[in-house]
């Protein structure tokens, strides 16, 4: 299965309002941003660089593997659904990766709801991508 890589990638606009408010994360080397299967804590944005986005089936075999590039929003269904990240991110080398925190992330787009529509763009590109690689398979 091949996910469109830049179905992750928000417009300027939503990543300006959400990198101001990131905390960064340190990549000198390969780092692990969360795990399929993890709890939901936030939400992490492809500064610079790239991550290694990939699914994998219960008993371990991969499903997928791809390259996000800049901009990406990463782990954005396990926070808007409080559920589980259906994906593991793991950030190569040199990444610029920012995080927010899942509650701090919710108080934004109460506060800035005209922001909301581009989440929801992000969202649609996602689910756009992964039937799209289904009807592949």
């Amino acid at each position: 299965m091949q996910l469109d890589p830049s179905a992750f990638i928000a417009e300027p606009e939503l990543l300006n309002a959400l990198e101001t408010r990131a905390i960064p994360v340190a990549c000198e080397s390969e780092r692990v941003l969360f795990r399929q299967g993890d709890p939901p804590i936030g939400l992490y944005i492809l500064c610079k660089g790239e991550v290694t986005i990939s699914m994998a089936t219960d008993d371990g075999k991969s499903l997928m593997s791809i390259k996000a590039t800049s901009g990406s929003l990463l782990g954005l269904p396990g926070v808007i659904a409080n559920q589980p990240y259906s994906l593991t991110a793991v950030a190569c080398p040199g990444a610029q990766v920012g995080f927010i925190a899942r509650d701090d992330f919710t108080a934004l787009m109460q506060s800035q709801l005209p922001l909301l529509v581009k989440v929801l763009q992000v969202l649609a590109a996602e689910v756009r991508s992964a039937r799209l690689a289904i009807t592949h398979l």
